[in-house]
């Protein structure tokens, strides 16, 4: 089996994940990563949240569909906050997914992340060739356009993230798409 990564591509702009699409695209057509998922999240200006999109998919409707990403970030962005802090919300969702091997640290990191007039690209990905996926993302570093996190995930753990966080989440995204 084949190691799966998370890695969130930060953008300092609304518009920097839609330029972080088509340099994944290129790893994609170079056979550097092979992509589970993949979705940008884009907050523009002034809106009250973020706009999530999918790469492998078209429309807001099928965000939600398969979309392991899709949900975690509905769950961190889009979900209400009732009667309770946002961190207790990051707290209860690192808590669902302690054994993905996405801890509470990268979840604070990325929705410390993701404010108005920035965005991401969030990728659930295997068989990268490291060699190639580092030069692309050591130029992109060098530039200062953005900011890379990675975790490696446990052996299932896209099966139990899609289970964990359920088409409840989903439900969420497609609104706001």
């Amino acid at each position: 089996m084949s190691d799966t990564t998370l890695t969130v591509w930060q953008y300092d702009t609304a518009m920097g994940a839609a330029a972080g699409e088509v340099r994944l695209k290129d790893l994609q057509q170079q056979g550097a990563v092979r992509v589970v998922d993949a979705i940008t999240v884009t907050w523009v200006p002034g809106a009250e949240e973020p706009r999530v999109g999918h790469l492998l998919r078209q429309g807001a409707a099928t965000v939600t569909k398969g979309s392991v990403l899709g949900a975690l970030v509905g769950t961190l962005f889009l979900a209400p906050v009732v009667g309770a802090a946002a961190g207790a919300g990051v707290a209860g969702l690192a808590h669902k997914l302690r054994d993905t091997g996405i801890d509470e640290g990268f979840l604070e990191e990325i929705k410390a992340g993701i404010v108005p007039g920035t965005s991401a690209l969030l990728v659930l990905s295997s068989d990268e060739d490291i060699d190639v996926v580092r030069t692309f993302i050591e130029r992109g570093l060098a530039r200062g356009d953005v900011r890379l996190m990675r975790a490696r995930l446990r052996p299932g753990a896209p099966e139990a993230l899609k289970a964990l966080l359920g088409s409840a989440d989903g439900d969420r995204i497609a609104r706001s798409g």
